[in-house]
């Protein structure tokens, strides 16, 4: 039985002994009459082994399955009884309320998923909540049920985004909702723009327009359209992304017989500008938009200042940083936001540099009027990493190894600078997407694909690893090549951190209900001592509320602006009970005061605290100490 005869099955079993037109079964799986009826022949061979069970049709009146209650739940188990995640169950929810024109009763979102009605009030609740992040509103209209309302832009976005309630990222069950004909249709059509456009899409990014399309199909289908306010000028409809959409579009019309307006093309052409591309060695530079180049000149030379390493002389920095930015720019011009499945383990495994950059954006949001969320600072650390990692590695042999990452060129580098640096006997001979593997080892010699997503029909031995290349990832690729990692020198002792921590700036025991006034507090305790200026206290608070400074294990290290500290120090607070930082709970906090001179040691502090929360034996040392002097006793002895 396929899916579409289970949606029909579904809908029989969930109606008791309500008929329905043919017509109206056809309109609910979109398919025509003559196939309806051609389902109803095979689910009437399916339903006769069960004695109570038969198809009743009425003419005029519609058709129903008859059926005892026990074999009713009995057929239902039979059909429909795996066993889905309330996550799932939330999305599936959330999905059906958001394509709906009419509202939803409780009582049929409880018979549709064959669970109580409590259950589903909860997941209503978490649904409410979750839209409000896209300007819509859960609303209960009395007696009729319950419907979300507001823009259809915005209805479009949260359809997009409705993966964000499956914690397990491991596969995307958005798809689950769509038929396999449509999904492939489309993708069919995405290869072929990608081929015809020449426009460098990163894997991820063709993921994301499949997405947007079988959402546009649907709806267009459900003609729930797309109003554009403001008209987009001329050169907008010049642009190769422009008529690119519009050649993809043609030919979505032409396979599902609809008519998409010239409105829906605009948007989709919006998330052809907004999405992520690979680097493009075609387009040097000099030849990318002025606007992102300066944005990401002024970026770069910010760091440079605040980290005194000479990111402006890496011009794959700059030309990858251009790149990616374009795509920024435009979403954020188009109110389109993004979720970055790595943005804690990236403020964990680089709060160095995440700090850095999220500092230097401040300076970007002034001079240029752009706000990045943390979700976007993320990508852009990518970028900074893999260009510090570039700048200090040292150069070596390498022998034939092809990367292929499906995140997007920041990480393609970071992981091609990261697997160098690992391994002194291998060379890297292209960082590539997924799309891009065929043509590439035609042309060139490859031993070893090392992949952050699986492979078909590839002759040559594939490792699939992380794409942050985790522990568990060098583990296997040392097994492989048999040699171990390098082990990493940033691990020095404890003592340089404490010589800059002093009894009268560690405070134990500390009761605080939220994490502000953990800031203000230390960073008043250190304007006291006049070791930085009264701006630092509100720009460490600031930064606060741009990014949660967290970095797991239960520490944070708010900090603010180098250029206002008087004397480089850190305060620190223990506290009596863990509080909520942003997504974790912290327990100890380290507020960081470095000055911004040639000596900034900032870098290795922060190192050497990220290194302790990864260590709970010290970090329960440093939790229980009974006073002071023994707290930095025990920084001191930490190796």
């Amino acid at each position: 039985m396929n899916n579409r005869q289970r949606e029909l099955i579904e809908i029989l079993l969930s109606n008791d002994s309500k008929p329905f037109l043919i017509q109206d079964l056809a309109t609910h799986v979109q398919c025509s009459e003559k196939t309806v009826r051609n389902d109803l022949k095979q689910i009437e061979d399916y339903v006769r082994t069960f004695s109570s069970a038969s198809i009743v049709r009425k003419p005029g009146t519609g058709v129903y399955l008859d059926i005892n209650n026990v074999e009713r739940k009995k057929l239902f188990q039979e059909l429909f009884a795996e066993t889905i995640s309330e996550d799932e169950r939330a999305m599936k929810i959330a999905y059906r309320l958001l394509e709906s024109k009419r509202p939803v009763t409780l009582q049929t979102l409880a018979d549709e998923h064959h669970i109580h009605k409590a259950a589903i009030k909860a997941d209503m609740k978490r649904i409410a909540e979750w839209i409000k992040n896209f300007d819509l509103l859960l609303t209960s209209r009395q007696k009729l049920g319950h419907i979300i309302e507001g823009e259809e832009i915005n209805k479009r976005i949260a359809l997009a985004h409705l993966q964000e309630f499956i914690v397990d990222n491991t596969r995307n069950y958005l798809f689950d909702l769509f038929l396999p004909f449509e999904i492939s249709t489309i993708n069919n059509a995405l290869d072929n723009m990608r081929l015809s456009s020449g426009i460098p899409f990163a894997d991820s990014a063709l993921d994301g327009l499949l997405m947007h399309a079988l959402i546009l199909v649907k709806r267009t289908k459900q003609h729930a359209s797309i109003v554009i306010s403001n008209t987009p000028d001329e050169a907008f409809f010049k642009t190769r992304e422009y008529k690119a959409s519009e050649k993809f579009l043609e030919e979505l019309e032409l396979k599902f017989c609809i008519s998409i307006s010239k409105a829906e093309i605009i948007y989709f052409t919006w998330h052809v500008r907004s999405c992520k591309k690979r680097e493009d060695q075609s387009t040097p530079l000099n030849k990318q938009h002025p606007k992102t180049v300066q944005v990401a000149s002024a970026i770069t030379s910010k760091i440079k200042r605040l980290t005194m390493i000479s990111f402006e002389e890496d011009e794959q920095l700059l030309n990858g940083l251009a790149i990616h930015l374009d795509a920024v720019i435009h979403r954020l011009k188009y109110g389109f936001p993004i979720t970055n499945p790595l943005l804690g383990n990236i403020k964990k495994m680089y709060p160095y540099m995440f700090s850095m950059v999220t500092l230097a954006i401040e300076n970007v949001k002034r001079q240029f009027y752009m706000n990045l969320p943390e979700d976007e600072v993320a990508y852009l650390v990518l970028h900074f990493q893999a260009s510090l990692e570039r700048i200090q590695k040292k150069r070596r042999k390498v022998p034939k190894v092809l990367i292929v990452c499906h995140m997007g060129v920041g990480m393609s580098h970071l992981l091609q600078v990261k697997i160098e640096q690992q391994y002194k006997d291998i060379q890297i001979v292209g960082a590539i997407g997924k799309s891009e593997v065929p043509r590439f080892i035609q042309h060139h010699e490859v031993n070893l694909i090392i992949s952050t997503t699986a492979l078909s029909n590839s002759s040559i031995p594939t490792i699939i690893i992380s794409p942050l290349l985790e522990q568990e990832d060098q583990d296997k690729l040392a097994q492989f090549f048999k040699q171990g990692t390098i082990s990493d020198s940033s691990n020095s002792s404890g003592s340089f951190l404490a010589d800059l921590m002093s009894e009268e700036l560690l405070f134990i025991n500390v009761k605080a209900e939220h994490r502000y006034q953990v800031v203000e507090m230390l960073g008043n305790q250190l304007l006291a001592k006049g070791n930085i200026k009264q701006e630092y206290v509100h720009h460490a608070l600031l930064r606060e509320k741009k990014s949660a400074t967290s970095i797991g294990g239960g520490v944070a290290i708010p900090h603010g602006d180098p250029s206002l500290v008087r004397k480089t120090s850190i305060a620190v607070a223990v506290l009596d009970t863990p509080i909520e930082w942003g997504s974790e709970r912290v327990s100890i906090v380290f507020m960081l005061a470095i000055a911004n001179d040639k000596s900034n040691p900032i870098k290795t502090i922060i190192n050497q605290i990220s290194s302790i929360s990864q260590d709970p034996i010290t970090f329960n040392a440093l939790m229980k100490a009974p006073d002071k002097q023994s707290f930095i006793t025990n920084i001191k002895s930490y190796n």
